[in-house]
């Protein structure tokens, strides 16, 4: 049985991986989109974002550099990514809810994260690197954030689901995959974290399983309802990339800041072209053209 859980496991962080590749390379190759300044814009000049403004308030500003605020960006994406600054500021109720969800989720990722590097690290430098003060160090945090954030993201995907069933105007944008979404991860994590109390003995560890993983030891017995967990895990995480559960977030920023500022394909923005003024007559003429067919119709 543990042969067929490390296989699972490995297929499902392929799926995984190859999803994601596939959904950002697909993003990358979509046409430059319409720029709609939405204020204030995060990485503009900081005297800029101080009152909401743009570039496109200068005259002549298709002739001068194009600037870019890598601190502002971070210190708008930072916020609304780790703490859903966004939600807290228009929709606290639900917040509430979604806030524990999604920042558990983060401490379980950071701490499977951990144990993989631990694990990793292990392998190649050998056990030693972790006797003593950083070994004790590093299974505290990693079992810290295992034990905060499983029971944060279960409480958090209860309330959600628990709003969209009871809340009759949210239930209105309420599709069964939302609902099928929810009830799977709290049963993944619910598995995990009910295998992970359970299992005994130093060979049950998170670290061993992890080293095991790594290693393909199949002479590690994993106890069924861990098993089970692991199992439920490695499907989740091929399923995400395939549904709008993906970190729409890293996908979307991916794209946008390999190939260009401008989230468009080649990196340059529409109406920029060679810095030359908007070309507009297109749409001026075939405006009047379909004016005066109406005219003729009438």
């Amino acid at each position: 049985m543990t042969a067929t859980v490390y296989a699972i496991i490995y297929a499902g962080l392929l799926v995984f991986v190859a999803g994601c590749v596939v959904r950002g390379v697909r993003y990358a190759r979509l046409p430059a989109h319409l720029r709609w300044e939405l204020y204030p814009v995060p990485h503009e000049a900081p005297e800029r974002v101080e009152h909401g403004g743009s570039r496109y308030e200068e005259t002549d500003w298709w002739t001068r550099p194009v600037g870019f605020n890598l601190l502002g960006e971070i210190k708008f994406m930072v916020p609304e990514m780790l703490f859903l600054k966004g939600l807290w500021d228009f929709n606290r109720k639900l917040w509430y809810r979604s806030f524990p969800f999604h920042f558990g989720l983060y401490l379980v990722i950071g701490g499977v994260s951990l144990l993989l590097l631990s694990a990793i690290a292990v392998s190649i430098a050998g056990p030693q690197l972790l006797w003593g003060t950083t070994g004790a160090v590093v299974r505290f945090l990693y079992a810290a954030a295992w034990l905060i954030g499983a029971p944060l993201a279960i409480l958090g995907a209860l309330g959600l689901l628990a709003r969209r069933l009871g809340d009759p105007a949210l239930r209105l944008y309420t599709t069964p995959a939302d609902i099928f979404n929810l009830l799977l991860f709290i049963a993944t994590l619910g598995l995990l974290f009910a295998g992970y109390l359970l299992a005994r003995g130093p060979k049950l560890r998170a670290s061993a399983i992890a080293h095991g993983l790594l290693t393909f030891d199949t002479r590690l017995e994993i106890p069924g309802v861990l098993a089970a967990g692991l199992v439920l895990g490695a499907l989740v995480a091929a399923y995400i990339p395939l549904t709008h559960v993906a970190l729409h977030r890293q996908v979307f920023h991916l794209p946008r800041g390999a190939l260009g500022r401008s989230g468009g394909c080649r990196g340059r923005r529409i109406g920029e072209k060679d810095r030359g003024i908007p070309d507009l007559s297109a749409g001026v003429v075939g405006g009047a053209r379909r004016r005066r067919r109406r005219q003729d119709l009438g």
